[in-house]
């Protein structure tokens, strides 16, 4: 019955992705930034729902920018989790804008894209998104620079910080979270780590019942001083605590 449930998520799934490269091309273009956003949260809450995903969301989301958001990274389901909590532009890796269908919809949600090997490109990215806060939009970064498997924090990198800092804009601290909701267990499901692959990890959560995202807001904070790195290695201390 299990494997059964997975099949029917997965087509849920399918369809759903379906459905919104179809609003993509067809509904977006007509729609103003913030109903454009709207539309956004609505389909990645929907999408948590297909993946029987239930969101729990503590603290409060930004409810404007400028604003740049700082969590932990567990897996390809955080980034749905985030727009489900509030719309926000990622800095992803550059390898996902040539990703068919992923990318489209990466695209759609005005990601930004950085090649990580390339000191050079670090910083133009640090320039477009000094420049996208000085916009007011909402930014979020992934410090660790890849997943873990929730139990612990990796090291932040602090390069992208340098935009928040270059314009004085604020930067919230999200802990993320994937539990057991019978157990209240950190749930292993969802994560992509390691030998992992895109698929395994995906099979993982269909096949899984019962698991909570957990989305922990902090406290907005400003540099107040503090260089890149110190402010990194400060935001990392608040997200394990955020995750206690």
């Amino acid at each position: 019955m299990k494997r059964v449930r997975a099949a029917w998520r997965l087509l849920r799934v399918v369809l759903h992705i379906l459905g919104g490269v179809w609003t993509i091309y067809t509904v977006l273009p007509r729609l103003s930034a913030d109903q454009k956003h709207a539309r956004v949260q609505v389909w990645a809450l929907e999408m948590l729902a297909c993946l029987a995903i239930k969101l729990v969301v503590k603290g409060n989301p930004p409810a404007q920018g400028p604003m740049l958001l700082v969590a932990n990274h567990i897996s390809w389901v955080d980034i749905v989790v985030m727009h489900a909590t509030r719309h926000c532009r990622f800095v992803s890796k550059d390898e996902i804008a040539r990703w068919p269908v992923v990318s489209t919809l990466a695209n759609a949600a005005d990601t930004l894209y950085i090649t990580r090997e390339s000191r050079r490109d670090a910083m133009r990215v640090v320039h477009q998104m000094a420049q996208c806060l000085r916009d007011g939009d909402v930014l979020a970064i992934f410090p660790e620079g890849t997943t873990g498997d929730g139990s612990t924090l990796l090291p932040f990198h602090a390069n992208l910080l340098q935009a928040a800092i270059a314009v004085n804009a604020p930067v919230q601290p999200v802990a993320l979270q994937f539990v057991d909701a019978v157990t209240g267990q950190i749930s292993f499901a969802p994560c992509y780590v390691g030998d992992d692959t895109l698929w395994q990890s995906l099979w993982r959560t269909l096949c899984a019942d019962d698991v909570q995202a957990v989305v922990q807001f902090g406290t907005p904070e400003s540099a107040r001083g503090r260089d890149r790195r110190a402010w990194a290695a400060d935001l990392r201390g608040t997200i394990a605590t955020l995750r206690v």
